[in-house]
């Protein structure tokens, strides 16, 4: 009962005019900046964060604030993902699988609009975690050290293999060229350069919106040319802009089996949307692809991921709320936000200050259905955007990626190695290596190095350390039958149509 007396003293913050119309304003930048490649929530918050304190918020709004706007680029991120190809971030790879294809066939609305109400679905129940299990769940994350985090790790990376279950060589060859690209640049224990050959410009290491846009926009150029003439689209239209009722009643189990899923995941500290939306893909895929269907425009493949992403990207609020320790890089730089107020986050933060939590918490209530309202009128328009012909499509899609290149760093050097990449990719394309597992290990490798440096450390040197718990052992163990698993099971089917035949 407390619990629901401190949620409608939430909901009384959350529902003034102030914060509703922080409110709407925070989803609709959220979703423009979270559509544009190579942003993402960090950025978008980042950008709001100084604007909301020389606006002189009080603290519940400005987090409010930038709480939409998380919620929002998490929306916003599967647009570009199934209208181009191109993820808006990390966590919207999984979707471009079989968002892109479901746009190839017509169904761009249809894939909009289910990533749009699985992405709701996840929030809310999300939420509703967070609600119920904040300081239960931030305990349990505490257990998870940078062995288990190691282990974890490795474990969505063995599923990659599961994900591409007719080519898991090439499925794990891409992996292992994206932590090889995530190891360029200077070692942060050391201060040795690693593979930059003595060029200053890859001193910081390869960035992700030059990967992103060179193996995903540029080889998407190229491939459009290839497929089809200049002044055509390649896109088919259809009439149908919403999913039907069949269609949701086919992703309501995985969607909601996601969410939840995806909210676990995204308690642990660090975990975060790339994980979740990795893991729960494969499990979706290995439970339902019974005709081989995913990776071609599987509904399915869609909602699962959604569900996750924006599940994982609410439950790293626990660990921000209940303990002071950032869930995800976007939390991170909300906590410096708090910082900006003298509010230490914590677990007297429930005590001390129960206007700003409970706000917050309310207000995450309050974004989902905003988002949800302003997504869904906008799917016809966005499904528009892929019959424009390919001599205008085209250009646009290229000058948006060189903007999105050169914004980094302002060089040159960036837009070459974009270019590089994009070549590269298509040539792997070609042979029918997967993106997105080169992808994911790109985004992984950074932090699988730092936790298996930092276990080492702690058990100076002694490799025990990564499998001496519980819970890092029975990571290990799903990591093994994920890579051993399924080519015994195509052996035993294999033997037994044989027997069969015979």
């Amino acid at each position: 009962m407390d619990t629901l007396n401190y949620l409608l003293q939430g909901f009384g913050v959350a529902f003034t005019p102030l914060n509703l119309a922080l409110a709407f304003a925070g989803a609709f930048i959220g979703t423009i900046v979270g559509l544009l490649p190579g942003l993402g929530p960090i950025n978008g918050v980042a950008i709001l964060m100084p604007i909301a304190f020389a606006m002189g918020l009080p603290p519940e709004s400005a987090l409010i604030l930038l709480a939409a706007v998380y919620m929002g680029c998490e929306y916003g991120g599967r647009i570009s993902s199934i209208l181009i190809n191109v993820p808006g971030d990390a966590g919207a790879i999984m979707t471009a699988i079989d968002g892109y294809p479901m746009a190839r066939k017509g169904l761009a609305g249809v894939a909009l609009s289910i990533s749009a109400w699985s992405s709701f679905v996840g929030g809310v129940v999300a939420t509703i975690g967070l609600v119920l299990f904040a300081p239960l769940l931030a305990n349990w994350a505490l257990a998870f050290g940078p062995a288990e985090y190691f282990a974890l790790m490795v474990f969505a990376i063995a599923c990659l293999g599961g994900m591409v279950s007719d080519r898991p060589v090439k499925t794990l060859l891409a992996v292992l060229i994206g932590l090889s690209l995530a190891c360029v640049g200077v070692d942060s224990n050391s201060g040795v350069y690693r593979f930059t050959f003595n060029d200053v410009h890859l001193a910081d290491g390869v960035q992700f919106i030059v990967v992103v846009i060179g193996f995903f926009s540029i080889s998407e150029i190229l491939l459009m040319l290839e497929e089809s003439s200049i002044g055509q689209s390649i896109i088919k239209t259809t009439g149908r802009k919403l999913f039907n009722r069949q269609e949701m009643k086919e992703t309501n189990p995985s969607t909601l089996a996601s969410s939840i899923g995806g909210f676990f995941i995204g308690v642990l500290p660090g975990a975060g949307a790339t994980i979740s939306s990795a893991i729960a893909y494969m499990v979706t895929k290995r439970v339902y692809d019974k005709d081989g269907s995913f990776g071609k425009g599987d509904i399915r493949g869609v909602s699962a991921p959604e569900a996750a992403n924006n599940a994982s990207a609410t439950g790293s609020f626990v660990p921000m709320l209940c303990l002071g320790v950032p869930g995800s890089g976007t939390t991170t730089v909300m906590m410096g936000a708090l910082a900006l107020y003298n509010i230490t986050p914590g677990p007297m933060l429930f005590q001390n200050q129960p206007e700003i939590v409970w706000g917050l918490i309310a207000s995450l209530f309050v974004g989902n259905v905003v988002l949800l309202v302003l997504n869904i009128p906008l799917v016809g328009f966005f499904a528009k955007m892929l019959t424009v012909p390919n001599a205008t499509l085209v250009p646009g899609i290229a000058a948006a990626s060189a903007v999105g290149v050169y914004s980094v760093h302002a060089t040159t050097f960036d837009l070459v190695l974009s270019v590089a990449f994009g070549v590269l990719g298509y040539l792997l394309r070609k042979l029918q290596f997967p993106m997105s597992s080169l992808i994911l290990g790109f985004a992984l490798g950074d932090m699988i190095e730092q936790n298996l440096r930092r276990a080492l450390s702690l058990s100076n040197g002694e490799v025990g350390i990564l499998w001496h718990s519980p819970v890092s052992l029975t990571l290990w163990i799903g990591a093994v039958a994920m890579l051993v698993g399924p080519p015994l099971l195509r052996r035993l089917r294999r033997g037994r149509a044989a027997l069969a035949v015979g």
